[in-house]
């Protein structure tokens, strides 16, 4: 076993795998980039079985989550991984993504992925909005105060200039401190409203990213004005809601990171599927949004809604950004490690 220490400077095949920080993540991350990596490879032909299902394990309290993906053109392959033990007094989720080098079949990086999966879902949402909202000024309404509404909004500022940001959370203190946050930290003016139609009002474009605790829908459909935009983050299971089913009815184009998973695994189809609503004849995968071969369609349409669960296919690509951009710049920490390779 070869001992290393300090920090690297690479880009060719590494001789042993490389640790990349939270911090060091953070350090490199930018918007731009994230979400031009998502773009370009949604727009290339995905291989079946390239992006299995996520696979959960159970077992007495304990949980374990794998999103495994081979994007594309990419480099790297591999899986996020994460889990938690609930007997354990401290209880928390650690986030890792493991990369392979395609070019070596060997284990390549551990990637902090905490702040990871908020990049990701932010930049995809992103990505997708890029194709979807018109290319003017636009009025952003929020709905939801924590990690993904703040990430959401700057991504959203990468790709569209933002005219006004209004933002509700239950929490007024919460909310407050948001606008603050978004008016010092990106130049555009963000107020707190008192409910959340009345956030809502006027909006070309509006962010679904907080589940009330009791799992009601927080949009409706008759609060939004002809031609908005909506993006929708927080129901990814069969359990959760976060848009009532006349925001699903409305939606003249609906666009789905995970197609299926959200057609057919998400609280808020689920619920529009049993109130009657037909929606797969409206829906398109990301990939399709992204080829462009629904151009015609996508510029016609005059409610659109994109509709995340996150995958392992924008982890690993992300994940991907940012071990290449660490080791550039020195950031990515060499382990004292090394794997027996199977012939």
């Amino acid at each position: 076993m070869t001992a290393y220490t300090g920090t690297c400077r690479m880009t060719q095949a590494l001789p042993s795998p490389v640790f990349v920080s939270g911090d060091a993540a953070r350090a490199v991350f930018r918007w731009e980039d994230a979400i031009r990596a998502i773009q370009r490879t949604y727009s290339q032909p995905l291989a079946t079985g390239a992006t299995p299902p996520r696979t959960i394990a159970r077992a007495d309290g304990t949980w374990l989550r794998t999103l495994p993906a081979i994007p594309p053109g990419g480099r790297y392959y591999g899986a996020k991984l994460m889990g938690m033990a609930t007997r354990s007094p401290s209880s928390g989720v650690e986030y890792v993504v493991v990369l392979y080098d395609q070019e070596t079949s060997r284990l390549a990086a551990f990637v902090d992925a905490n702040q990871i999966t908020g990049f990701r879902t932010a930049a995809t949402s992103a990505a997708a909005l890029d194709r979807l909202a018109p290319q003017r000024p636009l009025r952003l309404a929020v709905l939801g105060s924590g990690l993904e509404a703040s990430m959401h909004t700057r991504a959203f500022a990468a790709v569209r200039q933002l005219a006004e940001v209004t933002v509700f959370s239950p929490s007024a203190d919460r909310r407050e401190a948001f606008a603050q946050a978004v008016t010092q930290d990106l130049g555009v003016p963000c107020r707190s409203a008192a409910s959340a139609q009345e956030a809502v009002e006027g909006a070309d474009l509006v962010l679904a990213a907080a589940r009330s605790r009791d799992e009601q829908p927080i949009l409706y459909g008759n609060w939004l004005q002809p031609g908005s935009v909506v993006v929708s983050i927080g129901s990814t299971v069969p359990e959760q809601r976060e848009i009532d089913v006349s925001v699903v009815e409305r939606s003249d184009l609906i666009v789905g990171d995970m197609l299926e998973e959200v057609l057919e695994q998400t609280g808020d189809m689920i619920a529009a599927r049993h109130a009657g609503i037909a929606f797969h004849d409206k829906a398109l995968s990301l990939t399709d949004l992204m080829s462009g071969a629904h151009d015609e369609r996508v510029k016609t349409a005059k409610a659109p809604l994109f509709k995340s669960v996150g995958g392992g296919l924008q982890d690993i690509v992300v994940a991907e950004l940012i071990l290449s951009k660490a080791l550039e710049a020195g950031l990515a920490t060499p382990l004292p490690i090394a794997f027996e390779t199977k012939h």
